[in-house]
């Protein structure tokens, strides 16, 4: 029985077969179903055209909604940077050797990750495609000044770094053996507002789970097919299949793979900028004061778009690296480190290797070998150094290329093989200890296994399609995500002034800092005072012990061997 909806098709369907039983009898009965064929035909052609309509119409919507969110949020997140670089005395540039040093020092413990693990699981996300196409989206709208800003933009905005991890160490908590914490967690446990803590992170669960990894799986199809002409379903595959690896091995292998691939990869991009500024070194100094003299609005060719450079270079500064967005709070949580300001100042080192090193080095090998275009605000190419290149991968491509022939496609696309995978492997990372934080102490190896496999499904999914709608809808939840995450930091400034200012004072004093919240009248750091103060209780027994064996030994030394009494 057809209903109201269908009433046509069904009319147009019975006239096909009523046809069909005629058509045998005479030529008019042949011109009737070729008339109401192409009824059939039109009435599907209106049906595309309607639902291409309205797909454009659902895209332009969520972008207007993402430009909304996003527009704003860069230069609100640099803000946050300049605000709490006053509150903690510049602590970005005061404490330089402490990052060195927390790094060499610290070790993993029970249920904590060293500083070094730490700080490569977070490096595997805010080292991505965006220290790429990012810089190079920044050179060809902004000019070369973009780069200038975004070197200040990660000066500047470290501290938005450091304000969110030593909030993510205040108020982290010990599950099932490991340290878990990071954004929902200080929402919940200081700002009492579990209600939101709990839509935080089931949004962070559905979006660094079913949908983040499609966007980096994309990537990575994408520079295959261009660099080595593999198909995208095979490059979806593999990547999939050395996922599935990593994700099946959990935390412990999560960690293996950060800490062995990323010291590789960013050394590696590193040493091939290198080798090409080697081999253009004479022209290092002119892209060097053209890079400042743009950025100050002083280059006679650049400087009437001084204000897109500060725009461009702030905002894929700050895309780039997810400073203040709360991303890196999920893996700084995880660290066993003595005071939570230890945490903080390799979080804003994290900031200076992304910006500072990988991105200025993509800028720099960009700029030196003129493989850019740049657009005015009119859209008018104010210069065009590569005509039929694309603003993106495609310059630092052509920059290798430049002066190692054949090689800028295969190491671009090994770059954003690593960089994107990498990531792949963080976001499952952050979406697992969300899903720890929504179930609390219970355990659920059903939800487990329903996030590995949906992981592993848009891994896939995101290689072999172009899903602009559900990445539009990821962009707008990761938005919203950052606004909250700074939000709440702002809320929670007396805490980071706190930790900066006895982290500082202990430091003055020599000592090695150790974190005690109760005397800072810090409340709702569980960790502190259960897990570090049972392990600091049980330091200090070890120590008396220590002493009391050395002392016994010291007197037994003194005692002459004919009176020693044989046991």
């Amino acid at each position: 029985m057809c209903d109201h909806k269908h009433t046509c098709a069904c009319g147009l369907i019975q006239g096909f077969v009523e046809s069909l039983s005629n058509f045998h009898t005479d030529e008019e009965s042949f011109q009737k179903l070729l008339d109401i064929y192409g009824d059939v035909y039109n009435m599907n052609s209106s049906s595309v055209t309607g639902v291409t309509n309205g797909m454009e119409m659902l895209m332009n919507l969520l972008t207007t909604v993402s430009d909304w969110i996003w527009n704003p949020l860069a230069y609100f997140a640099l803000a946050v940077g300049v605000f709490f670089t006053f509150v903690t005395k510049a602590v970005q540039f005061r404490r330089l050797p402490d990052m060195i040093r927390q790094l060499k020092d610290s070790e993993s413990g029970d249920g904590g990750l060293s500083s070094f693990q730490t700080l490569a699981l977070t490096l595997s996300s805010r080292v991505g495609v965006g220290s790429i196409a990012g810089v190079a989206t920044a050179i060809a709208m902004g000019g070369p000044g973009s780069i200038m800003w975004m070197a200040v933009t990660g000066l500047l905005g470290s501290t938005c770094a450091y304000a969110e991890a030593v909030l993510a160490q205040l108020y982290k908590r010990r599950v099932h053996g490991e340290d878990r914490g990071g954004m929902p967690y200080y929402i919940k446990y200081r700002l009492k507002a579990p209600w939101l803590a709990f839509n935080v992170a089931l949004t962070a669960m559905i979006g660094y789970g079913f949908v983040f990894p499609g966007v980096q799986s994309n990537n990575i199809a994408s520079s295959a097919q261009q660099a080595f002409g593999i198909e995208p379903w095979v490059t979806g595959l593999i990547i999939t299949s050395l996922l599935g690896v990593v994700v099946v091995g959990g935390t412990k292998r999560v960690v293996q793979v950060a800490q062995t691939v990323v010291p590789f990869m960013a050394v590696g991009y590193l040493l091939t900028a290198l080798l090409l500024i080697i081999l253009n070194i004479d022209k290092l100094p002119d892209a060097i004061m053209l890079i400042v003299s743009s950025g100050m609005g002083r280059d006679h060719v650049f400087g009437g778009i001084v204000g897109y450079a500060v725009a461009w270079g702030v905002r894929r500064a700050v895309f780039a690296s997810a400073t203040g967005f709360g991303e890196g709070t999920f893996a700084v949580a995880a660290a066993d480190a003595s005071h939570p300001g230890k945490q903080g100042v390799i979080q804003a080192f994290s900031i200076y290797i992304d910006l500072l090193l990988i991105c200025m080095a993509t800028g720099i090998m960009v700029v030196l070998t003129d493989s850019y275009h740049v657009k005015d605000g009119a859209g008018e190419m104010i210069v065009d150094h590569v005509p039929v290149a694309i603003a993106g991968p495609n310059f630092v491509q052509h920059a290798i290329d430049s002066s190692l022939p054949g090689w800028g496609s295969i190491a671009v696309a090994i770059a954003i093989l690593l960089f994107a995978f990498t990531s792949q492997v963080f976001f499952f990372y952050v979406a697992i200890t969300n899903l720890v934080f929504l179930l609390g102490e219970k355990r659920s190896i059903f939800m487990e296994n329903v996030v590995k496999v949906g992981a592993l499904a848009i891994s896939f999914i995101g290689s072999v399609i172009s899903a602009d709608a559900m990445w539009a809808a990821g962009d707008i939840g990761y938005g919203l995500l950052a606004w909250l995450n700074m939000a709440a930091v702002l809320l929670l400034t007396p805490k980071v002034w706190k930790i900066i200012n006895d982290y500082d004072r202990q430091r003055k004093a020599g000592l090695d800092p150790t974190f005690d919240p109760k005397a800072l009248g810090i409340e709702g750091a569980e960790w502190w005072e259960t897990v570090f103060a049972e392990r600091q209780a049980k330091k200090a027994v070890a120590a008396v012990e220590k002493e009391a064996r050395e002392k016994r030994m010291r007197m037994n030394l003194k005692i002459p061997t004919s009176l020693r009494v044989k046991r």
